[in-house]
């Protein structure tokens, strides 16, 4: 069983635990294909969405997941709030925790944000993103996709291309496939993936079309140039050169291989246009799948203690 309090990250959980994560949000997505998208799992509970950064899928997949399991649900926009009067960031939480919350959900673009609320709110907090650090719940409907597709996570070759420096995506999803027997390979440009990510167990290759070689899941990053704080490349027209998922590179894949990508794609950058609309594209799933894995988190960080299929 779950029993965490909070879900600030993928490091630090074991197989079990995301296995068990993983199955509770295969049984939410039967929840999503009903007539009626709603179980009373979470009634009379409060989540509150704190958003300090832009966000589509994840911010409305976390509001739909909370509606879905009858929680009350508040969305916070750093923008439109009293941070832009001096108001800090603790001082904002505790004046919503006074309104007795149950579950923050926050993204900051400062890393170790989402542990730091955990050191003086008394609610349950899930990490939505963390700067370039963590983003637990993508790693968690990334590997539920991969599952569905693949039957299983072990004895996978599994590519992830692109800006790994900057990406909590990468990093969430290196550690969450590390629990498994899966052969984790890095590609991208090499100012974007320094030397060091071959401690965490995987493999650096720079050249696109041996990296992809074989691999069961080839896993597309955007650059993220608003994290971005000096020049990485030459220029796109060299990135695109070198590291855009073309179709003659995937077919260096396995021939069931599967494409994915975390959003927002920069159509013709990362990923040519008809690859991202090719039956071997399941970005689209992942976005469903986000829903699921939400509703799972949401669910059992609250103790899950209501049948939720009733």
């Amino acid at each position: 069983m779950f029993k965490r309090k909070h879900l600030l990250g993928i490091e630090g959980l074991t197989r079990d635990e995301i296995d068990h994560i993983l199955d509770t949000a295969q049984s939410m997505v039967e929840v999503s294909k009903r007539s009626v998208k709603k179980v009373p799992a979470l009634r009379g509970k409060t989540v509150v969405n704190l958003f300090f950064e832009p966000s589509t899928r994840t911010r409305i997949s976390f509001e739909l997941a909370a509606k879905r399991l009858s929680a009350d649900l508040i969305n916070f926009s750093g923008s439109s709030s009293s941070l832009v009067k001096g108001e800090s960031f603790r001082d904002t939480v505790l004046n919503l925790e006074a309104m007795h919350p149950d579950i923050f959900v926050v993204r900051h673009s400062q890393a170790g944000s989402a542990y730091y609320l955990t050191t003086f709110s008394k609610s349950s907090v899930v990490n939505a993103g963390d700067g370039a650090h963590e983003h637990p719940t993508q790693a968690l409907l990334d590997a539920l996709t991969i599952r569905q597709h693949k039957g299983e996570l072990d004895n996978l070759k599994i590519t992830i291309v692109g800006d790994i420096l900057h990406s909590r995506v990468a990093r969430s999803n290196i550690f969450l496939l590390s629990q498994y027997k899966t052969k984790i390979v890095l590609s991208g440009p090499p100012p974007l993936i320094p030397p060091e990510f071959s401690d965490m167990g995987v493999e650096i290759e720079y050249d696109l079309d041996k990296a992809v070689e074989g691999s069961d899941v080839v896993m597309m990053l955007r650059i993220q140039r608003e994290r971005q704080t000096g020049s990485y490349f030459p220029s796109l027209r060299e990135y695109r050169k070198f590291y855009q998922l073309t179709k003659k590179r995937l077919a260096r894949a396995d021939k069931d291989a599967i494409v994915m990508h975390p959003g927002p794609i920069n159509r013709g950058i990362e990923l040519m246009k008809d690859i991202a609309d090719s039956d071997k594209s399941v970005i689209l799933n992942q976005v469903s799948n986000g829903i699921a894995v939400r509703m799972a988190v949401l669910y059992l960080i609250s103790g899950g203690s209501h049948e939720f299929n009733n």
